[in-house]
């Protein structure tokens, strides 16, 4: 026997074979083996699923006939078909016929057939079967309300998960065919179908069909996912479909068993569902990417990204599902490496190893795939920097046969320096989004170990440059690469050495070393040396060190839009050109000469204040402030935040001569005593009368012709504080 196609109407009068005469179908008989009915189910997964199948057939009974696959059944002597698969199905169709003929009041001859569709899992579901076919709504409210307001309706049966769930439905459906016309002509003419096989044509026994419904339980998002997933395959190509079907359930399921895992808890958590749809929207993502458009503001549910990506209407449809398939594919079997963590172990790394990468695995895994698996939902969890990275390691792993590994190992060095010092540009924002050039950069290195200038506005333009710079360098001085790579790694660094240029790489153990020192030695040493800060692109911001956040060395030592990065560098290069080897007593000495130097020639540079007093250097952001450097050489501000003035700025002089009185109020510009408050002039400190804000007192600070200090200011301002009886 044939598998036939056919409607939920004219089912009931179709004729098929038993194991003695043809008969016809009379009954439709839910068993009571079968699961409860589902697809009412008030969840989000279960509400975007029933959504999207209501769409489906509004879509089929407004515009395009839908065929809904296949109904597995068995069909008894006495012409009583008791489903195997396609129940859920069934329910919803006779629920929508229902809907037809009493909305639009069709005559009973019509619908008789209603009657003999039935629940046998327990009685209260078949006696509400029989119940609503019976029941006229006047549709003045919603008919889940009208149902329940029956005398008929006993409020137990609120409590059966079959009732409630159809009563969900009905109001669903309700809603979703409102504004359809001559539905129940639509269904008449076959706007909705699904093919039917007996299960005897099957093979199937009695045995195998208890079992295959024993679980009792609700088909997961991830089996409607499967189902629409293989729906859209085959209408582009049936045998790509047969053989990616397979691998789902073959291969790809044993490449994600070992991440089934995902550290939630759930001792038996033996599916890979997550696993493999956190991957899956990765890769839409990355479709999306490459055909130059951002998924940002697009729905990430995985039904649209399918009818998005992957549906015959989709003109990339075919290779979009091929894409998929390789990025499955290439996790499966990795030349020369047993499974993709032990891969991923051979090239990444959480400190320096000659042939590896540098991850930071203290925030990240180094098991970037088993991340992706995990995370990739998560964007703080699996950021663009992740994706991007990702995104190259599959360039390699899907080209495998045309690249050698030695040559990605050095290429995704190259890609990960780029990644590491490109924050800004590895951004998808409203109004600029780089990924697609990213991600073509990204591939062209991993590709050709080239970084290609056609490709305008991916990575950072320092970081471009550098990289071009190694690589040629690198070609004239290949012993030198595990020296430069080994710098590169500094974690003052992140794969940027221009803070030392190529130039200066004979100096990179001496870089080492003072990097094992103390930062605030470090950070006064350098000060000894030259006044290395940075200004701010806004003209009045100050980029320093910090004896305790690294984030104020990164800025330090990675090109922006700060000018001064040149003399930072020449600064640095002569800080570690005096010494083959640095410790902190070193960095004492050096301070100590700094500061015996000045004072006995009885000058006090700015300097000398930071190099001397605690308070110059907070520890915070290394951030200092001061509007006009050139007329105002010493009026630095401390700012304890990263961009604004708050009530924690402090002008340092004041704090350092009587924090007591320093005044927050004030953001750290004043000491107020009772009556009066202190100022600070470049070379003066000014007393006023709290009241009407008039000079009592100046304090001037002696200096020579060149405008620096010849006293320091701060023990000169204590000493007028000690002698002046007023200061409390």
């Amino acid at each position: 026997m044939s598998t036939t196609l056919h409607s939920f109407i004219d089912i009931f009068e179709s004729e098929f074979e038993t194991d003695t005469t043809p008969v016809k179908v009379c009954k439709i008989a839910i068993p009571i083996i079968q699961r409860d009915y589902a697809q009412g189910r008030e969840n989000p997964d279960v509400t975007r699923i029933r959504n999207r199948f209501l769409d489906s057939l509004y879509d089929a009974v407004t515009a395009h006939p839908i065929t809904l696959d296949f109904v597995y059944g068995d069909i008894d002597e006495k012409g009583i078909m008791t489903p195997l698969d396609g129940q859920q199905r069934l329910t919803t169709l006779f629920l929508l016929h229902w809907y037809a003929v009493k909305k639009e009041k069709i005559p009973e001859n019509e619908w008789e057939f209603l009657y003999n569709f039935s629940y046998e899992t327990r009685y209260s579901a078949r006696y509400f079967c029989t119940e609503l076919v019976n029941f006229n709504p006047d549709f003045s409210e919603s008919l889940k309300s009208q149902i329940i307001d029956q005398s008929w309706f006993p409020l137990d049966w609120k409590k059966d998960p079959t009732i409630s769930s159809m009563l969900t439905m009905l109001d669903a459906i309700a809603d979703r065919f409102a504004a359809a016309d001559n539905l129940w002509n639509s269904l008449k003419n076959g706007a909705i179908t699904f093919y039917f096989l007996p299960i005897r044509d099957m093979g199937l026994t009695d045995e195998l069909y208890i079992k295959m419904n024993s679980r009792g339980k609700p088909l997961t998002q991830f089996e409607h996912f499967k189902a629409e997933l293989e729906r859209c395959i085959r209408a582009s190509d049936n045998k790509v479909a047969d053989r990616i079907l397979n691998k789902i359930d073959l291969a790809w399921t044993d490449l994600l068993w070992n991440y089934r895992d995902s550290g939630n808890g759930i001792e038996d958590d033996n599916i890979t569902d997550d696993e493999f749809l956190r991957y899956f929207k990765f890769i839409c993502d990355v479709l999306c990417y490459n055909k130059g458009e951002s998924p940002q503001g697009k729905s990430s549910d995985e039904f649209d990204l399918l009818q998005t990506y992957f549906a015959k209407q989709n003109e990339d449809a075919m290779s979009n599902i091929l894409a998929l398939e390789s990025y499955f594919d290439c996790w499966c079997s990795i030349p020369d490496f047993k499974d993709p963590s032990s891969f991923l172990k051979s090239v990444m790394s959480s400190s320096h190893q000659p042939g590896k990468i540098t991850v930071d695995s203290g925030r990240y895994k180094l098991d970037i795939f088993e991340d992706c698996l995990h995370s990739y939902n998560d964007k703080r969890q699996f950021p663009l920097n992740r994706f991007v990275l990702l995104y190259a390691v599959t360039v390699y792993l899907r080209n495998s046969m045309k690249v050698q590994y030695s040559d990605f190992v050095r290429r995704i060095r190259i890609v990960n320096n780029l990644i590491q010092n490109s924050v800004d540009e590895v951004s998808d924002r409203i109004d600029r989004n780089r990924i697609p050039a990213v991600l073509a950069q990204t591939e062209a290195i991993i590709l050709t170990g080239k970084i290609d200038n056609s490709i305008e506005n991916s990575f950072n333009l320092n970081q471009i440059t550098e990289e071009k710079a190694k690589i040629e360098y690198l070609k004239d001085n290949p012993d030198q690469s595990e020296k430069l790579f080994s710098l590169e790694d500094h974690p003052m660094l992140k794969g940027q050495i221009s803070i030392l240029g190529i130039e200066n790489l004979s100096l990179s153990d001496r870089f080492v070393s003072l990097f094992n020192c103390d930062w605030d030695k470090i950070d006064r040493a350098l000060m000894a040396t030259g006044n290395y800060g940075q200004q701010e692109r806004n003209g009045w911001r100050y980029q320093y060190a910090s004896k305790s956040m690294q984030l104020a060395w990164d800025e330090l030592f990675h090109k922006s839009a700060n000018s001064g990065f040149d003399n930072t560098k020449n600064i640095l290069v002569a800080l570690l050109s005096g010494n083959t080897i640095f410790n902190d007593d070193i960095l004492d000495s050096i301070v100590d000469k700094y500061l015996s130097d000045c004072e006995s020639k009885g000058t006090y540079p700015w300097r000398y204040y930071y190099i001397k007093y605690n308070v110059f250097r907070p520890g915070s952001y290394g951030k200092l402030s001061n509007g006009k450097p050139s007329e105002e050489p010493y009026l630095y501000s401390v700012m304890q935040t990263k961009t604004q003035w708050s009530q924690n700025t402090y002008m340092p002089y004041l704090k350092a001569a009587d924090n007591e009185h320093l005044s927050r109020d004030d953001m750290g510009q004043k000491l107020v005593y009772s009556d009066t408050y202190i100022i600070c002039e470049n070379a003066a400190y000014i007393v006023k009368n709290t009241m009407d804000d008039s000079v009592v007192d100046t304090i001037t600070i002696m200096q020579n012709e060149s405008g620096t200090d010849t006293e320091d200011r701060i023990e000169r301002l204590q000493i007028y504080l000690n002698s002046n009886t007023k200061r409390n």
